[in-house]
């Protein structure tokens, strides 16, 4: 594990509890009971990590998760590249590593139900800042929201683009939807499934950051929620989490209303001028 980072680090890091591996019930593992368990998910922080909210830094704990399967894929390619004297190559290896990330305030593991967003990573709204969905607006709505408490968590999962369609494709489904297909429509004549995103390892995470205790999940979807039961959390309080409504996505928002989000007809009137 992370033989393309000096080993010493390595053993530094495990030594310091600041690299663990878990299970898929967030329990830890140890080295020698690591290979008998799947899927495992590898722990790297806390890391401190200050973020601007309302124009004040506030400083969450960062950390990071990889399946071991990835990890173990990278590090063969390193391996392969070293071999090769090709290092310039190792960007290489961020395509077969898809790194979670828990973004957490306060003391999270001993609230009695703190605020938690599962958000799934959208590069045109949380960082191009797009108006064509509502992802960035709800980001920031919940960073806001955690702020405000004192504690609570962001579970940031990658590799789920486009609802796990990538990024090349949602940039298709986005002109077929300028030619009139809702959201959902554009993935079916692409031959994609409406939703292909996987929340079990955002179980698994909040499940070794906080065991199986209340959480107050702010999501409209209630498939996430469903997910999140499935890998082992049972008390969820589903917030409705609607913002960001303006008229470039008011269509998409509909689409995702009809397709079981807790998005009522109100909620699309007050839409923002762009």
């Amino acid at each position: 594990m992370f033989s393309y980072i000096d080993p010493n680090v390595r053993a530094r890091l495990i030594e310091e509890g600041k690299l663990v591996r878990i299970d898929a019930r967030g329990q830890l593992l140890s080295p020698e009971a690591a290979s008998e368990h799947k899927p495992i998910l590898n722990v790297l922080g806390p890391i401190p990590l200050p973020i601007n909210i309302g124009g004040q830094p506030t400083t969450f704990q960062w950390y990071a998760f990889v399946r071991q399967t990835e990890l173990q894929e990278a590090n063969r390619l390193a391996d392969l590249l070293r071999g090769r004297g090709e290092q310039h190559l190792f960007s290489a290896l961020s395509s077969h590593m898809s790194v979670n990330s828990a973004l957490v305030l306060g003391d999270f593991g001993s609230h009695p139900n703190p605020l938690v967003r599962v958000h799934s990573c959208c590069l045109t709204g949380d960082v191009f800042g797009s108006k064509r969905c509502e992802c960035g607006p709800q980001l920031d709505r919940a960073f806001q929201r955690i702020e405000q408490e004192g504690s609570g968590a962001v579970i940031y999962m990658s590799g789920h683009e486009g609802r796990g369609i990538g990024l090349w494709a949602k940039a298709v489904t986005y002109m077929l939807q300028d030619s009139g297909e809702d959201t959902y429509q554009a993935n079916r004549s692409l031959g994609l499934p409406d939703d292909s995103r996987d929340f079990g390892d955002a179980a698994a995470m909040l499940l070794y950051l906080r065991g199986d205790r209340p959480i107050r999940l702010m999501s409209n979807n209630p498939i996430k929620q469903a997910h999140l039961e499935a890998g082992g959390l049972h008390h969820i309080q589903r917030e409705k989490h609607v913002t960001g409504v303006n008229p470039a996505n008011r269509r998409y928002l509909d689409a995702k209303r009809g397709w079981g989000h807790r998005i009522d007809p109100e909620d699309l009137k007050n839409a923002e001028e762009i």
